[in-house]
């Protein structure tokens, strides 16, 4: 009898020109995986070209795993058991940390398949390192509430636990959306929280910068369509 397959958690890139922020490591393992679990196949087919040239995307195995479809965990678990190793790629970034992928490493651990978690990029991580802010306390709280009133008392309430637990909070916007995150931001907290911005990370562009509420109101940078995140802190130290 084989063997239970491994999971291995491939990171990818934040952004399409970062290739050199991905360890070579990454490259010997997929070379040898033939089943990957995909956010986005498009996007998996590229990024794997990307990783070796002579990878033959056809002989692969490129599962769907999305907000619109969960990942086939049935096929997961017989694919494991038969001693297949699986590979998850998400869009951008380390799987199954705010993007998907959980599901199938949740399944990994109850039948004992090995879970391999490899060194890659993570904008949270990234972000929390570049702004300045407590490394030692800090939540990611994924996406706000988009309809005002609830996104309002959502910024009010996250700068409150901030300024009591001295905790660094983390969240992100649909790119299209950052701006008007930043106003709400803005028309909400105090004048004295520390904001973080960074945006484009890895990216020729990249913009990290924290500065007061208060400051950034002198001059607000456009982030319309740019991946970014947010990082708030009302701790006075």
């Amino acid at each position: 009898m084989n063997a239970t397959g491994n999971v291995y958690l491939v990171p990818t890139v934040l952004s399409a020109d970062a290739l050199f922020s991905i360890p070579a490591y990454v490259t010997a393992i997929v070379q040898r995986l033939s089943v990957f679990y995909v956010e986005n196949e498009r996007t998996a087919r590229r990024y794997l070209k990307s990783l070796d040239r002579n990878i033959v995307i056809d002989n692969l195995q490129l599962l769907p795993m999305n907000e619109n479809q969960a990942p086939d965990l049935v096929l997961a678990k017989k694919l494991l058991l038969e001693g297949k190793d699986i590979g998850i790629l998400s869009e951008a970034g380390c799987p199954a940390i705010a993007d998907p992928g959980h599901l199938i490493v949740q399944l990994a651990h109850t039948i004992n398949a090995r879970v391999i978690p490899m060194i890659g990029p993570n904008s949270m991580l990234l972000a929390l390192m570049a702004s300045g802010m407590n490394g030692q306390n800090f939540q990611f709280v994924g996406y706000l509430p988009v309809k005002s009133p609830e996104r309002t008392k959502m910024i009010r309430d996250l700068e409150q636990e901030s300024e009591r637990k001295k905790q660094t909070q983390l969240f992100i916007e649909t790119p299209y959306r950052n701006n008007q995150l930043l106003k709400d931001i803005l028309d909400n907290c105090k004048d004295y929280t520390q904001l973080c911005i960074a945006a484009d990370i890895t990216a020729p562009t990249e913009y990290i910068k924290t500065k007061t509420v208060k400051e950034w109101k002198k001059q607000l940078p456009d982030l319309h369509k740019r991946p970014a995140i947010f990082l708030l802190y009302a701790g006075k130290e």
